[in-house]
């Protein structure tokens, strides 16, 4: 009677499971297969898988957009964000999660609140302040926009993990002579590349798929990033589905691919900054 409940009951895990990963895949294989869909297959057999590959789409998607333009400021964008929220928040969160001062606890609150505001909210005041300082339509302006942007997660992310670090470790190095930027140089962050890859990620997808504030904050091809030209492209050529299906698969792609290569970092960074904190 044992054994029948239990094989009942790991059918229904697997069974939850396999529709957790299928309702996960097939929005993103249903584009994939669209993306080599002729216009005509597409409005007539939506949900057919194709049965050829039309790589013309993704030529018209380079030839309607200027994705290649986009692709290189997102790139761009992206990675200085995340350089940028990495290098500062690692340091505030390593303060916040091993010294104590009397406004730590306002500080943590004030990084809480960051979680709460909703980004339209502050949609006025940042062009407002961006065109004041001259970096409307830059792409420096987005970069510091990104950046501030990601600051709570990073930091809750990144002081968890340190909670997790044996102090005796720090200690040690105390002793032998090392200072509090020496310690947290050559002790704390090679132990802390999980939270590193954790907090990256995050940051990765609020810079790479960002839409509002890249469409506010620019004009023009010169600054704009790769979700805008998704805009632009869908606004004026809509009548191309095979085309811009096979441009959100060029956006979506490095999503993906950045995923799979730190997976386990990431899932390593959330399982021990999920212990203390």
């Amino acid at each position: 009677m044992t054994k029948k409940y239990y094989f009942v009951g790991t059918f229904f895990i697997a069974l939850f499971l396999f529709l957790i990963v299928f309702i996960s895949i097939m929005p993103f294989l249903w584009v994939l297969t669209s993306s080599f869909k002729t216009n005509r297959e597409i409005l007539t057999f939506s949900w057919r898988f194709s049965t050829g590959f039309n790589l013309k789409n993704y030529s018209n998607a380079f030839r309607i957009a200027p994705i290649a333009q986009y692709f290189k400021n997102s790139i761009f964008v992206t990675f200085m964000g995340i350089v940028l929220n990495l290098l500062f928040m690692s340091m505030a969160a390593y303060v916040l999660a091993r010294t104590d001062f009397r406004a730590k606890n306002f500080f943590r609150t004030l990084f809480a609140m960051g979680l709460l505001i909703p980004g339209a909210a502050l949609l006025l005041p940042l062009y407002t302040s961006i065109r004041a300082i001259g970096l409307y339509n830059n792409v420096w302006g987005l970069i510091i926009v990104f950046t501030a942007f990601g600051i709570p997660t990073s930091v809750f992310v990144m002081s968890s993990y340190f909670l997790t670090i044996p102090k005796e470790m720090e200690e040690s190095a105390y002793i032998d002579g090392a200072g509090f930027a020496r310690t947290y140089l050559t002790i704390i962050l090679p132990l802390a590349r999980p939270a590193f890859a954790t907090a990256g990620i995050m940051q990765f997808l609020l810079c790479w798929n960002e839409f509002q504030f890249s469409f506010t904050l620019t004009t023009g091809h010169e600054a704009r990033t790769l979700p805008v030209a998704l805009y632009y492209f869908k606004s004026a050529f809509a009548s191309d589905y095979g085309a811009m299906f096979a441009a959100i698969v060029l956006v979506s792609l490095p999503c993906i691919i950045m995923y799979i290569l730190l997976q386990k970092q990431v899932v390593s960074g959330l399982a021990s900054g999920s212990v203390k904190g």
